[in-house]
């Protein structure tokens, strides 16, 4: 008697560290991080392959250990129960009750899986072996409870959807990118970078070019001397030359080009033919996205396009710099001509907190830079937010108040607002407002000259 006690009491514990196996193995097989298994798989990882198998057909898997582990737990809990009766009669039940769920709950759920839950993929590696087999042995009745369970499912009206949508997956990888956190500046670079890559798809050419009042173009009805004088004082690399009206642009002309053209010509102006040394200009639509305008650079190996609205009048230009702008920020050279700012030109930050802020900044390199979510579904400057929630051009002097900031404009030039002093409300720059709008906005207008 004694000894079957003693078997019966080893085969609870067998049973018991069962249990454990198939609870840690289903926290590090759900937890384990997938982008870091597909990597160590990459690399020729086996024990790897073998878990992104078992993850690739979650459902089965699911069902396999719970299957095991529901099996292994009933039966300790029968073995302990009926071991309890004969010791203590009918009150065995109440202590095999209370007996195996301290047991099942400390050693067979807590503990294996909160060390799952901290060693995910290290669990997940080792244990992955062993249970391709249990899942391989277990696959008829795993196969079988999965369709009385759709059977029912769908006896109430639910259908299940195997698959998984490219939605869903974006929003996880949005997800864990606002999760990489970090002590410094750089994690938050990171994180905007990020960010940007994914909305290339969703933001138009529109939205971040150089608006033609901020473009420095050429007309080609001047000398030869004066073009070339004002190729060499400008900044810029490539210029669109206009013939008759600005709006009829018919040539790009590449500082280099024009400057190997003068070198041919011995320096004798009166020789060269302008029409022969612009290139052809590239015309794009505004709603061209930005990720499709990136792989068109890419494939014209082109670095320049004009911009054109629905009836074909010129909006601007937009440039290979300013797509890599929208994802690794502003980048600045020795040419450039940036206002004095905090890493943005255009923004200088004042003592009390407040921000002064070029009209033509733009809401998408704010919202980047300091993380905020001023809409930008109406305007695409902070001067048309503001004009846009006034529903008026303000007048220099004037405060208004939404989105959780109050706006003052500093400085007005004919119908444009060049500068605006800002504030989130409730810092110390911030003062009581005139107006509080209610509506979300969007963007529609251009980027800094560039």
């Amino acid at each position: 008697m004694g000894i079957e006690i003693l078997i019966t009491a080893g085969v609870i514990v067998v049973l018991l560290v069962l249990s454990a196996f198939f609870s840690g193995s289903e926290t590090a097989l759900t937890a384990a991080s997938h982008p870091r298994l597909h990597e160590l798989a990459r690399q020729g990882n086996a024990r790897a392959k073998v878990v992104n198998k078992l993850i690739a057909r979650k459902e089965r898997l699911i069902g396999a250990l719970l299957l095991g582990n529901n099996l292994v737990n009933i039966a300790a809990s029968a073995l302990a129960t009926s071991l309890l009766i004969n010791a203590f009669a009918s009150r065995g039940v109440l202590y095999a009750t209370l007996i195996m769920t301290f047991l099942v709950l400390i050693f067979a759920e807590v503990l294996p899986k909160t060390y799952a839950i901290h060693y995910p993929v290290r669990v997940a590696l080792v244990v992955g072996p062993i249970i391709r087999v249990i899942v391989f042995l277990l696959a008829p009745v795993v196969g079988t409870v999965r369709g009385v369970v759709t059977f029912t499912l769908r006896l109430i009206g639910v259908r299940i959807d195997d698959q998984r949508s490219f939605t869903a997956g974006e929003e996880e990888l949005r997800g864990a990118i606002e999760l990489h956190q970090g002590p410094d500046a750089e994690a938050r670079d990171e994180r905007r970078m990020l960010r940007s890559i994914l909305d290339l798809a969703d933001v138009d050419v529109g939205e971040v070019l150089t608006h033609r009042s901020g473009v420095e173009m050429v007309n080609a009805d001047t000398s030869i001397r004066d073009i070339v004088e004002a190729v060499l004082t400008s900044p810029y690399t490539r210029l669109p030359v206009w013939h008759g009206e600005p709006d009829n642009v018919v040539g790009v002309i590449h500082t280099k080009e024009l400057f190997l053209a003068v070198q041919r010509a011995d320096g004798t102006f009166e020789k060269l033919d302008i029409k022969e040394i612009w290139a052809a200009p590239w015309f794009i639509p505004e709603s061209t996205s930005l990720l499709d305008q990136l792989r068109e650079f890419r494939r014209r190996h082109e670095h320049f396009a004009l911009v054109v609205d629905e009836y074909g009048a010129l909006l601007g230009v937009v440039t290979l710099e300013d797509i890599l702008e929208e994802i690794v920020g502003e980048i600045e050279d020795e040419h450039d001509r940036a206002a004095p700012g905090i890493g943005l030109p255009g923004v200088r930050t004042q003592e009390d907190g407040s921000y002064i802020v070029d009209g033509r900044v733009t809401l998408r390199d704010l919202n980047r830079e300091f993380e905020w979510e001023l809409p930008d579904e109406e305007a695409s400057t902070i001067a048309g937010l503001v004009m846009h929630e006034a529903r008026q051009i303000p007048e220099t002097g004037q405060v208004f108040a939404f989105h959780g900031f109050r706006f003052e404009v500093l400085r007005r030039r004919k119908n444009r607002l060049a500068s605006l002093r800002m504030s989130k409300i409730g810092d110390a720059g911030a003062k009581p407002a005139t107006r509080k709008a209610a509506r979300r906005p969007k963007r529609s207008e251009p980027k800094r000259p560039g």
